[in-house]
């Protein structure tokens, strides 16, 4: 099975850059308080039209449910978690966030890096989160390796994720591609990132998690 970390193998050398419009997915009042994404090409939305990006759902579905919230898509191609955290700053001065979607790991997989490095670097993301006042809530989207990297480094991959957000206290998304990945109906002509179809499923993935964790949020303001 083809699973997580293909999502991003797109335009790897394009990574560790601040996206262009960082506000693109949001048609709700720039007063709102921010949903932030923050990830790779698996939230860029490669290869999609903007408004089939899982993230401009998620927005839709955010005006349907009529919760005060705007998506801000901080997606960027080809990106590691090195790469995240080095950007962070940059993306949390632009919006204060009401809530954070961490979406990394996936490109040091694939590129076989060092596990204990790729857990070093999230565990960086959410301390900086920790600190962020008022705090937002944090949602940590697992990923998935290649079998063919070994079953000690895909054990150990997977368990990154599950760690890093129970000693953050933070929500979590166990995988963002399930029921996508590896289906090729479900998938572009590269068998890698979600076609449209695909990025409609992610969309359901993310909402059925973040509605609940959304309410709570307008519950305690």
């Amino acid at each position: 099975m083809v699973i997580g970390l293909l999502g991003c193998a797109g335009q790897a050398d394009q990574g560790d850059t601040p996206p262009a419009d960082p506000g693109k997915d949001s048609p709700a009042p720039v007063e709102a308080p921010v949903v932030l994404f923050v990830g790779t090409s698996l939230t860029a939305g490669y290869g999609l039209d903007p408004d089939q990006a899982w993230t401009t759902l998620v927005q839709q579905r955010i005006d349907e449910a009529e919760l005060p919230f705007r998506v801000v898509n901080a997606g960027v191609s080809g990106e590691t978690s090195a790469g995240a955290l080095r950007r962070l700053e940059w993306v949390l001065g632009q919006d204060p966030p009401a809530l954070v979607m961490v979406e990394t790991g996936a490109n040091d997989g694939l590129r076989g890096q060092d596990v204990d490095s790729m857990a070093a670097n999230l565990e960086a993301i959410l301390s900086r989160l920790d600190r962020v006042v008022p705090r937002p809530a944090v949602i940590v989207a697992g990923m998935e390796a290649l079998p063919n990297m070994g079953a000690d480094y895909v054990s150990r991959f997977r368990q990154v994720f599950p760690r890093a957000a129970q000693a953050h206290d933070a929500y979590y998304l166990p995988f963002l591609l399930d029921g996508v990945a590896g289906l090729a109906r479900f998938n572009q002509a590269d068998g890698i990132h979600p076609n449209a179809e695909g990025s409609r499923r992610v969309a359901e993935n993310v909402w059925n998690l973040l509605r609940p964790v959304l309410d709570s949020i307008v519950a305690a303001r």
